[in-house]
């Protein structure tokens, strides 16, 4: 089963990009970030994907938003809006006991303290959710790289926003809450895994990028990882794919 996270950075210009590429790839559940529209902006193939359940938290205005499309296959999903939202940047789909959200998090470029604040109420959460049992995957841009390894040898710059010490070990906080990076984790030493280039210098052909996009899983889940990688060739976004393949579906 595949797990696949997408910030698109705007689906009304991407979504034949998106379209064709869930239908080559055949993820079983897809997360799309910065979708900047609501449904009745695109196109009605981009909006509910044939053969998915599909969700949209997103506004009119071109700003933020997310989707989860579950594949018809599985369980039917029950979507729904966490209390740490804000800006319509969280998505959950409950799946059999499973819980998969899709996270677009603050950048902090604007406003550093709210991303700041929006980590913390998404640790509380996914500390509530583990503790309570439930099997759980956080995936999206979640706008930090954790580690040095996780961004491009130019790109390293400790007072940067995105790889500041204090957002890792916020980043560290929620791996605490009982989750597995399964990126990190089937590809430990792997310095190239980037998912995100800034659109300058050629920076993408050249791989000059930053690892900020995820999927995290809670233990037993994460125990179930085969597979993960970045389609880098994918679309026109300054982001790409990153898919997760599990052994089987979730119960």
């Amino acid at each position: 089963m595949k797990v696949a996270t997408f910030n698109v950075n705007g689906i009304r210009a991407r979504g034949k990009e998106v379209s064709m590429w869930a239908f080559q790839e055949k993820p079983e559940i897809l997360c799309l970030q910065e979708i900047k529209a609501s449904p009745e902006q695109v196109e009605i193939d981009t909006c509910s994907l044939p053969g998915y359940a599909t969700h949209w938290h997103g506004q009119k205005g071109g700003y933020s938003g997310v989707s989860i499309h579950v594949r018809d296959e599985l369980p039917a999903p029950r979507f729904y809006v966490p209390a740490f939202d804000m800006e319509t940047r969280v998505l959950v789909a409950e799946i059999g006991k499973a819980h998969v959200a899709c996270v677009y998090a603050p950048n902090g470029g604007k406003d550093y303290e709210a991303k700041l604040r929006f980590y913390e109420a998404m640790i509380a959460w996914a500390g509530e959710m583990i503790a309570a049992g439930n099997p759980l995957i956080i995936t999206g841009d979640l706008n930090i790289a954790h580690r040095d390894i996780d961004l491009h040898k130019t790109q390293r710059k400790a007072d940067a926003i995105g790889q500041r010490p204090e957002e890792r070990v916020l980043f560290d906080r929620l791996l605490a809450t009982g989750l597995v990076d399964t990126g990190r984790a089937l590809h430990p030493d792997n310095d190239k895994m980037f998912t995100w280039w800034p659109y300058w210098k050629a920076a993408r052909p050249r791989n000059v990028g930053w690892r900020i996009d995820y999927v995290l899983a809670s233990e037993g889940l994460a125990k179930e990882a085969r597979a993960a990688g970045v389609r880098a060739e994918v679309g026109t976004s300054d982001h790409a794919p990153f898919v997760t393949e599990f052994a089987q579906p979730f119960a």
